[in-house]
């Protein structure tokens, strides 16, 4: 048997951990790499036309599948272009495997041609961030890096020289077995006691839900109704915890609606469950405040706590159900689900108003639209800037559907990206992309990637011909729009181009007939949508800080704006509160 050098052995690893794909653009220190995935039937190789995008699309796998995903960058300007990517797999906690090969290790520290330092570079967007300078190292390093980004949920960085890649690997190579799946944790006892007698001994109890109850509804729903909480979540949260939740009060941020903000402080006790929600402003510093999370670096950092309970939300759901005294009075719980209700028929009217005839088509009537048509196990993928409000409040989850975006990075461009990673996982699932103009035309050169990979993503086009949220915060700020306009082709016809199908939309009438030829078409396909540009709906008094940078440092209030199948939400669950 041939003797395999350090790229394969490094190509084989990778595909021991579960790896299939590798994301990323070939070249120079990177091709011995290269030619081994080739060579090797587990894992493949996925050409994109930038390496942010590869970056962005290996995030995404990751945070559909759960498992490692990897990318990879040749030396110097290459891998530095998957920087913007990484940081945002590695906050949104997708265990991602990046590849930065390196100039000649003779030549590094010489300003050589391309020269950079990747193992410095990628420090700050990944938990290991470490050069292969001699093949000794493997696999021990690599086998390291995988169990950082697994483990810690996140980003691992290699940096390997080209010629280094080329050289044989070591005779008697030391391989372990690789730690692929996490394990739970559950919170220690007395931290459970101090939590059970926090709950007891408070009539108003709110539950606060981010992105960790993912795999947690039923565990939530069931707590929510022995203690008679309401619940709300951020914006990560909204497809674990929003779907059959009669306890539901809505979302808080800049983004939110419903009556989540109120029920956060009107309680007595406040449980922060499973998130890292950034907006200090939106929680409150009057109430008791516990916090559960399996990240104990995150616990504290966001509001003052009365108990820090380090562990997994389900482990610890299914610790307190059977402990905590079931509470009878519902009245908070009642008053909460009914000013939900009353807040969203307040804002609901922005959206009715003859918004099926309006033109330039309201934004929230295309993200109502596509809400309906789209299948009920339908990935999402969304741009960041307004689209993340036409996301928030009118894509419907249902506990199949998956909805990700740039939510805590807040990148621009992401939409499609993750799209490609999304589609590789399942061609047969609808994958939807619901793109800016600004953010499309950014990356749009790998829209040629779903076409040569005969990836069917449905992009949706919300074309608008301006960079929206950036001028909602300079409206905020007082100042004047500017070098927020973008001059826009036909974009239907530059996808017809590209080989793909793409139709243009300029009346309401025409938009659920496109959406449904573009979901019956086999492959990529493009709609090309023109929205009102105006549709940056704001309470009529605000203040300069409350928007800017999305910083929400002193802000206790949210966008105005429609919300969708949201308010029959909101309804339905108020045939169960009693009337006076």
């Amino acid at each position: 048997m041939a003797k395999q050098n350090v790229a394969e052995q490094f190509v084989d690893i990778l595909a021991r951990a579960g790896v299939r794909r590798m994301y990323g653009v070939v070249g120079d220190s990177l091709n011995p790499v290269v030619d081994a995935v080739r060579r090797n039937a587990a894992i493949d190789w996925v050409h994109v036309r930038h390496e942010e995008v590869a970056a962005f699309a290996a995030g995404a796998e990751a945070q559909i599948t759960g498992k490692l995903t990897a990318c990879a960058g040749s030396c110097g300007p290459g891998n530095l272009h998957l920087i913007n990517g990484l940081y945002d797999a590695h906050r949104s906690m997708a265990p991602v495997l990046a590849l930065a090969s390196h100039i000649p290790s003779s030549e590094i520290g010489l300003s050589y041609f391309q020269a950079t330092h990747p193992e410095r570079l990628f420090e700050e967007c990944s938990h290991y961030s470490e050069m292969i300078s001699n093949p000794q190292q493997m696999p021990r390093l690599l086998q390291t890096a995988i169990q950082h980004a697994i483990g810690q949920r996140g980003v691992s960085v290699v940096t390997l020289p080209g010629d280094v890649a080329d050289q044989p690997a070591p005779d008697q190579s030391f391989e372990s077995a690789l730690v692929t799946s996490r394990p739970t944790i559950r919170p220690g006892d007395a931290e459970i006691d101090r939590l059970v007698e926090l709950i007891d001994q408070a009539d108003k109890v709110t539950l606060f839900c981010g992105a960790g109850t993912a795999g947690a509804h039923a565990e939530v729903m069931e707590f929510a109704g022995r203690v008679k909480s309401p619940v709300g979540h951020a914006l990560r949260g909204k497809e674990y915890i929003q779907y059959d939740n009669p306890y539901d009060v809505g979302m808080s941020g800049l983004l939110g609606y419903g009556a989540a903000y109120e029920a956060t402080h009107e309680c007595e006790l406040l449980i922060l469950v499973g998130t890292d929600f950034p907006y200090n402003a939106f929680l409150p510093d009057d109430v008791k405040i516990a916090q559960i999370d399996v990240r104990p670096e995150v616990i504290g950092r966001r509001s003052r706590l009365d108990l820090a309970v380090w562990g997994d939300v389900r482990e610890t759901l299914r610790c307190l159900i059977p402990r905590v005294r079931e509470k009878t009075d519902r009245r908070f719980l009642d008053k909460m689900l009914k000013k939900h209700a009353d807040a969203l028929e307040g804002v609901v009217k922005a959206y009715t108003r003859k918004v099926d005839k309006h033109v330039p088509i309201h934004p929230e009537y295309v993200a109502s639209v596509l809400d309906e048509l789209a299948d009920d196990d339908a990935i999402f993928t969304i741009d960041t800037g307004m689209n993340n409000v036409w996301g928030a409040r009118y894509i419907s989850p249902n506990g199949r559907r998956r909805i990700i975006g740039s939510f805590s990075h807040g990148s621009m461009a992401n939409a499609m990206p993750m799209a490609i990673g999304a589609q590789f996982v399942d061609r047969d699932r609808q994958v939807v992309a619901m793109a800016g103009d600004g953010g499309f035309t950014m990356l749009m050169g790998d829209f040629l990637t779903l076409v040569q990979q005969d990836l069917p993503v449905k992009i949706v086009l919300f074309n608008n011909s301006a960079l929206g949220m950036v001028e909602l915060e300079m409206l905020v700020a007082g100042l004047p729009s500017y070098g927020t306009t973008d001059v826009n082709p036909d974009f239907a016809e530059v996808a017809r181009a590209c080989g793909a199908f793409g139709v243009r939309v300029e009346k309401p009438k025409q938009l659920a007939g496109a959406l449904k030829d573009a979901f019956k078409h086999k492959g990529p396909a493009l709609v090309d949508v023109v929205t009102d540009p105006n549709a940056l709906s704001i309470p009529p008094k605000i203040k300069a800080d409350m928007v800017t940078g999305f910083a929400l440092s002193a802000s206790k209030i949210v966008l105005d704006g429609g919300v969708g199948r949201m308010l029959q939400l909101a309804r339905s669950n108020l045939r169960n509160v009693p009337r006076p």
